[in-house]
């Protein structure tokens, strides 16, 4: 039996009684490489070591950080706000603001759980109290989140795209497109469904309501101005811009705000490092393991192996978009970004896809997996919220992933959704 097996069993099985997915990946590596491989342990502790010497994977922590000074220092209630001036008089249009605002919301955080936690708590509220069912409010805030993932700047793009050697400022303004379609789709569905049922209220379009609000939130939406102009206009890398969005979301919560202090600031990185911690340590582990599979030959084997069952793109692709939904149920979609990206790229490469589009459409399927049971942490952060049951949470989101489920299909048979905005506008620069 091939190293790369026995190492998926012990990881499968040491995740089955609990383990925690870094501590399980790497006791798996250990125990794989101690007993079939001659390559000395030093050289995989170098390895990890290396795996996190990267500039490129400080934008997380950094990122994560800023998405929590937004959600307590009170930027999300602004930006809740403008979203219901804008959006909230048409009809459903409740909705339509939750789905606005997790757009807003992703470009400036980039994290699924930090929209949960704070759009989502306002939004789920907000809609009960004006008349939608609770779960229906759920639901759409749950997809709406989803989102964050995908609009730039997202953290599981950047970390998908360091893994695959493609640059980061194309992947994530590939997540644009997709990640506002989807947004929109969301919209028309909450529209049509609200429309039939006639489920809940508008609110009246002021233009003076509508500038209020766009004023107040000014400071709040300079901060994906800020870092998306910097980043795409080459003044700084997207490390630097993450790092210059974390110190924006300080300045603006303290002293335009005032919604925290500087003694808050201590509390809130104490936090975030624990969180990232978590990241960071599947992605150490994660480095041996991949080492693991290049010296089975395992990216190549199955590429023979796909290519063997078919020779057609589409039915590959199908069958990608399948086995992702799966992984992403059972899998936190950091580590298995971090694993399956250089088994799967090599082969996406083999039968003509476009490494960018392979990116975007991983991040996407895998978001799923944070809206899914059984290891979907976006449906406990809302029951949390809701105090809802598990079960009653994941039925109000399967309409919604269902329609995610069609978008996604579509983008498999018109690729270009994804790549040509990116080619265009890199091809002109």
């Amino acid at each position: 039996m091939s190293m790369s097996v026995i190492l998926l069993i012990l990881f499968l099985a040491l995740m089955a009684f609990g383990i925690p997915i870094a501590i399980s990946l790497g006791a798996a590596c250990v125990a794989v490489l101690v007993t079939m491989s001659p390559m000395p342990l030093t050289m995989v502790v170098q390895m990890m070591y290396s795996s996190m010497n990267s500039f490129i994977m400080v934008a997380v922590p950094l990122f994560i950080l800023a998405g929590s000074l937004m959600d307590e220092g009170g930027i999300a209630d602004k930006i809740y706000d403008l979203a219901d001036a804008c959006v909230g008089w048409i009809y459903g249009g409740l909705g339509h603001v939750s789905v606005f605002c997790n757009i807003i919301f992703g470009a400036m955080s980039g994290s699924s759980v930090a929209a949960v936690a704070s759009i989502g708590k306002m939004s789920i509220n907000a809609m009960a109290k004006k008349g939608y069912p609770k779960a229906y409010g759920v639901g759409i805030n749950l997809a709406g989140c989803m989102l964050a993932s995908v609009i730039p700047p997202s953290i599981l793009m950047i970390v998908a795209a360091s893994t695959a050697g493609v640059s980061i400022g194309q992947a994530l303004m590939a997540g644009l497109v997709p990640g506002i379609f989807i947004g929109v789709a969301f919209m028309i569905y909450n529209y049509i469904t609200c429309k039939v049922k006639g489920t809940g209220e508008k609110s009246e379009f002021s233009v003076q309501r509508l500038g209020k609000a766009f004023i107040s939130a000014v400071p709040a939406l300079m901060v994906p101005v800020i870092l998306l102009v910097g980043m795409y206009s080459g003044v700084y890398t997207p490390t630097e811009g993450a790092g210059i969005a974390a110190f924006y979301a300080i300045l603006i919560s303290i002293y335009v705000y005032r919604r925290l202090k500087w003694s808050d600031i201590p509390r809130i990185i104490a936090k975030n490092a624990r969180q990232t911690g978590t990241i960071l340590f599947i992605a150490i582990t994660a480095k041996p393991a991949g080492q693991i599979f290049e010296l089975d030959g395992l990216p190549g084997q199955l590429a023979n192996f796909i290519v063997g069952i078919s020779n057609d793109q589409l039915i590959i692709l199908f069958a990608l978009f399948v086995f992702l939904l799966l992984v992403g149920m059972f899998m936190d979609a950091t580590a298995a970004i971090f694993i399956l990206v250089p088994i799967l790229l090599p082969v996406m490469v083999k039968i003509g896809v476009s490494p960018l589009f392979f990116v975007v459409f991983l991040v996407i399927t895998l978001s799923f997996g944070l809206i899914t049971p059984p290891v979907g942490v976006c449906l406990y952060a809302a029951q949390n919220v809701t105090g809802m049951s598990f079960e009653a949470v994941v039925k109000s989101v399967m309409p919604w992933l269902y329609l995610t489920t069609g978008v996604l299909l579509m983008f498999i048979f018109f690729p270009e959704i994804i790549t040509a905005p990116v080619e265009w506008m890199f091809s002109t620069n």
